[in-house]
């Protein structure tokens, strides 16, 4: 595997537990046995569907999904709209496989996914028929035509969903925005469409049996979902971000992974993302005081000339402290952000370091999209 690839610090044994309710074998068998067969029909559908206008297009495709994620017990909750139809990058943060069918079911489009998923069984037959743009991960060079493509395809006007991360996290932190499908927003003049995604249980707590992680196996990730009772997936439409507002890549990568970030107001209890970007501060200027006038004006007081202490040396003034006045304050550098890097190396702190001790050698290297 190239070391450019992203990665996460997430595995299945400290992320992927579910703690919920459980569904019995015999309808969890049913569970799956109702997903093969809307995956089939899907695979046979496809084609024709993609002939019809864009409109009834997409009210099937939302319909189709939804019916799926409900066949494996998932619920679907959304927040906001999704605004007027037209071309436009969506960029989401990526927890399991099951954010393909989520934002099918909330905002047809065409995904960006690795090439492997094409020789997956059954599920690569429908991502190809169903118009998934693939990119080759392993060759760098092939980078500038994806996002060519990318360009093409939202200059005719079509939606296209990205993953940014380049890899799954399982929901309590979230990994860097990698900047290259940003390009394509910027030369088709379109807008960027923050999505967050979320996997919770009845009491609010996050669901552990959707994410897909590390080594995880698909066939483990499809029997862990089945078995899950009480399982919600959450979709926040974010305010998209208005085409020409950023001239740079950069800066649109990290103000959509902001949005993201700050897309669900922190749970209680729930630790604070390490990786998060720090907005600098604006200094505010204060107004002059008024001067009095002279015959009201207080007389400049001097600091009192007291003998020192005996058996205590006199201490000198604090460099900038201006006789009987707090000191002045300095400005403290901004950090920088961590999208302002294009680097796939592992975060160096992240709430994993905190619930999860296994080595590094253990990190993620599941990228599903």
């Amino acid at each position: 595997m190239s070391v450019w690839l992203p990665t996460g610090p997430c595995t299945p044994a400290a992320c992927a537990a579910h703690t919920g309710a459980a569904a019995g074998v015999p309808r969890a068998v049913l569970r799956l046995a109702a997903a093969l067969a809307l995956l089939v029909l899907g695979v046979l559908t496809a084609p024709p569907v993609r002939l019809l206008p864009a409109r009834s297009r997409h009210a099937l495709v939302r319909a189709w999904a939804t019916v799926l994620l409900r066949s494996l017990g998932v619920r679907i909750t959304v927040h906001g709209a999704p605004g007027p139809d037209g071309g436009r990058l969506i960029v989401a943060n990526h927890i399991s496989w099951l954010d393909i069918p989520l934002v099918a079911a909330v905002l047809p489009s065409r995904m960006l996914a690795k090439s492997d998923i094409r020789g997956w069984p059954v599920i690569g037959g429908l991502a190809a028929r169903a118009g998934t743009l693939f990119i080759e991960r392993d060759r760098i060079r092939a980078l500038p035509a994806t996002v060519d493509t990318l360009t093409r395809v939202l200059l005719g006007g079509d939606r296209v969903t990205v993953f940014p991360e380049g890899s799954t996290w399982c929901g309590r932190a979230q990994g860097p925005f990698r900047r290259a499908a940003f390009q394509s927003a910027l030369d088709a003049r379109v807008p960027v469409q923050p999505v967050r995604i979320g996997y919770l249980l009845a009491d609010g707590e996050l669901a552990g049996a959707p994410a897909f992680v590390g080594d995880d196996p698909l066939t483990a990730s499809l029997w862990r979902i089945a078995r899950a009772r009480g399982v919600r997936a959450e979709v926040w439409l974010l305010p998209r971000i208005p085409a020409g507002r950023y001239a740079d890549r950069r800066d649109l990568a990290a103000a959509a992974r902001l949005a993201v970030l700050a897309g669900t107001p922190q749970r209680a209890g729930e630790p604070v993302l390490a990786d998060a970007p720090v907005p600098r501060a604006v200094p505010v200027e204060r107004p002059a005081p008024t001067p009095l006038p002279q015959d009201l004006s207080p007389a400049p007081e001097s600091p009192p000339n007291r003998p020192p202490l005996p058996g205590i040396p006199a201490q000198p003034r604090p460099a900038g402290r201006s006789p009987g006045g707090p000191p002045h304050r300095t400005d403290q550098p901004a950090m920088p952000s961590t999208t302002d890097r294009d680097s796939a190396k592992r975060p160096s702190a992240s709430v994993h370091h905190c619930v999860n001790s296994s080595p590094a050698a253990e990190s993620s290297l599941r990228t599903p999209s």
